[in-house]
């Protein structure tokens, strides 16, 4: 069995592929041919592989540590633990057989059972490694409760629209202790008078006595409010840069989520800071395009495992969201407790104001 083999061995490729045939002994649904490539350099990735990026490529280094590559730049998992590298294997193969089983499978269709699918697939071989995959983090993590409700509630609601910049093209979050989100609506750069004044995006159309159109209007407009734990802002742009980490740790925020929409060029990203930091793995700019149903998004095991655990069980809470990025902020919802009030936003009634600078 998988969880029998030892793991203080040093990892070479002799020893892997030896592991691999002993870990899938009896196994009707692996074999030997279905242990992903091995190299000595992330380089050598698009020439072993046959793709630029996508399946699994195990670089393995002098010292023993196998290095887990989707492409030349993307390493998602480092360890000398010679069973964790066999489950990845393991866990990059049965994807490919879970989409072929699924695309042929009654019910739901393709995307409802393909998770749900690689599960007992990994069930079928080592019930451990089905577990492990069920949890979507690392061994000896807790793995997030089912929310119990419904999964576009909170925050997915937004998401099918937001792809297409609708409200608007960001969406804000921030955090922290006694926060203000009229604050930081005015350190954004958002008109005093319309803060103070309770404007809601209800009343933006008839500003400027109707001399602009209302896109003109919208696109140099912010919504706020609190919603939960978070305060949140929306917009197309801000006026200059925006306020630095400096002037939002003076207002209390100790923790942002950023998501950022530009349709026309299909780019959807995601940035978290906390205390000043990115939490990001070093990966630098995370887009969401990148997220693909079934397999774990983020380095494994490190800063946003969390999120790699929340994003597991929302695909196995909720086979009917068919789509990715409901899904995702789903998991947002669930790791972050992040949320936008759906009732205030589609009929106006969350608070708004034009930017200073329009109306100076």
């Amino acid at each position: 069995m998988p969880g029998s083999i030892l793991t203080a061995m040093q990892i070479s490729a002799y020893t892997l592929k030896q592991a691999w045939h002993q870990a899938i002994a009896g196994s009707d649904v692996l074999d030997d041919a279905m242990l992903p490539p091995i190299g000595t350099s992330p380089g050598q990735y698009e020439q072993r592989v046959g793709k630029p990026h996508g399946p699994l490529f195990l670089v393995l280094d002098d010292d023993g540590t196998a290095r887990g590559h989707i492409g030349p730049y993307r390493e998602v998992f480092a360890t000398q633990d010679l069973d964790r590298v066999l489950y990845f294997a393991a866990e990059d193969a049965v994807r490919k057989l879970a989409e072929h089983i699924a695309a042929r499978s009654p019910g739901l269709g393709p995307v409802a059972n393909l998770v749900d699918g690689q599960a007992k697939l990994l069930d079928r071989i080592d019930p451990v490694w089905g577990s492990r995959f069920r949890n979507g983090g690392m061994d000896g993590t807790q793995p997030s409760r089912p929310c119990g409700r419904d999964p576009l509630e909170r925050l997915a609601w937004i998401a099918g629209s937001w792809r297409e910049q609708d409200p608007y093209t960001h969406l804000a979050f921030f955090r922290g202790e006694n926060i203000d989100a009229e604050q930081i609506a005015l350190l954004h750069g958002a008109d005093p008078a319309q803060i103070a004044a309770g404007t809601r995006a209800v009343d933006l159309p008839g500003m400027d006595g109707g001399a602009f159109g209302d896109w003109d209007i919208v696109w140099e407009t912010c919504c706020f409010g609190q919603a939960g734990t978070w305060a949140f802002l929306m917009y197309h742009e801000i006026p200059g840069s925006g306020p630095g980490l400096e002037a939002l740790a003076r207002l209390g925020v100790t923790e942002t989520v950023h998501l950022s929409a530009t349709s026309a060029k299909a780019i959807y990203t995601f940035d978290y800071m906390r205390d000043g930091c990115h939490i990001d793995d070093d990966w630098g700019t995370l887009e969401l395009i990148g997220y693909d149903r079934g397999r774990t998004p983020y380095f494994r095991g490190g800063q946003l495992d969390f999120l790699n655990q929340a994003i597991r069980r929302a695909e196995l809470d909720h086979p009917e969201l068919t789509g990715e990025f409901e899904l995702y902020f789903h998991a947002l919802d669930d790791a972050f407790d992040l949320q936008l009030p759906r009732q205030d936003i589609q009929e106006g009634t969350v608070r708004a104001a034009q930017w200073a600078r329009r109306n100076s």
